[in-house]
This record gives C-alpha cells, structure tokens and sequence, in this order.
C-alpha cells in the first residue's frame, strides 16, 4: 500500500514539473510570436503588469525600423521553482540599413502564480540589436567618479 502512494506522489510530482515547462514553453512563444509579427498587446500580457505600457511604448518606437525575420528558442533552463532561463536566437534587420544580423539574447521568466513573464531580456552575443539591454559585466570596474576639485588653501 505504501508503495502505492509513493508512486502515485512520484508520478504527481513528474507530471506537476512537466506541465509547468510545457507552460513556460507556451508564454514564451506567445510572447516572441507577438513581439516577431508585431502584435504587441499579445506579447504584453507576458510582461509584468508595472511595465506593459512602458514596453508597448518602445516596442512601438522600435517596430518603425526594426524586423524580426525569426526566433527560435535555443535551450530552455527551467529551474526548480519559479524561475528559468531561456536562450533566443533573433534574426533581424533594420529597414535603414537592410543588412540581416542574428543576436541570442537571454530572456529571465518568472511565474506569478500560473502565470509565467518574462522579467529581463539582454544581450548574451552577437550584434547589437534595438529593444536588447547589453548585460552588465561583473568583473568590469566602474568608471570612478570624479571627486569635486578643492579649492586651493593659500
């Protein structure tokens, strides 16, 4: 009896992490999908509520020149909880310039509640593209601050 209930907790548990990635997986097609073919309020409903207007605001800015030809969701890191990590490859151009560039970038999700959203979006290589925050580099000093120059005691 008691190995039983034992695999049926197991079975639970595996079918429970299962449908959380198969979760995760949907948000952040439905959230590239809008942002590649331009339906924003689609791609916003995966943006933290404090921050859609602020995101509709620049992804409209930036759907003047920018095209995303193609994504593709290159590893999907869903850690234990409610956090996890996935790597995009962009394929873009800029209506300026017309030259087709690829740039991965790593999107941070959060589930609140049974919702996942996307949290942080950066840069991990390639080329620069608009709407793509460059990381941060750890081991990379900041720039001092110039202290204010003292008056000269005579």
């Amino acid at each position: 009896m008691k190995r039983i209930i034992l695999i049926g907790v197991l079975v639970a548990a595996c079918g429970g992490a299962q449908q959380r990635t198969d979760d995760l997986l949907e948000a952040a097609r439905m959230y590239n999908d809008g942002v590649r073919w331009e339906r924003l309020p689609m791609a916003a409903t995966r943006v933290p509520a404090k921050e859609r207007d602020q995101f509709l605001d620049e992804r409209e800015d930036l759907a003047k020149d920018l095209h995303i030809s193609d994504y593709e969701l290159v590893r999907v890191a869903a850690g234990k909880g409610d956090k996890a990590t996935i790597e995009v490859k962009y394929t873009w151009f800029k209506e300026s310039e017309g030259v087709v560039r690829e740039t991965r970038a790593i999107q941070t999700w959060e589930r609140h509640g049974k919702t996942w959203l996307v949290v942080d979006e950066h840069r991990m290589k390639g080329p620069e593209m608009p709407g793509l925050r460059e990381e941060e580099d750890p081991e990379k000093p900041e720039p001092a601050t110039p202290e204010p120059e003292q008056a000269a005691n005579p």
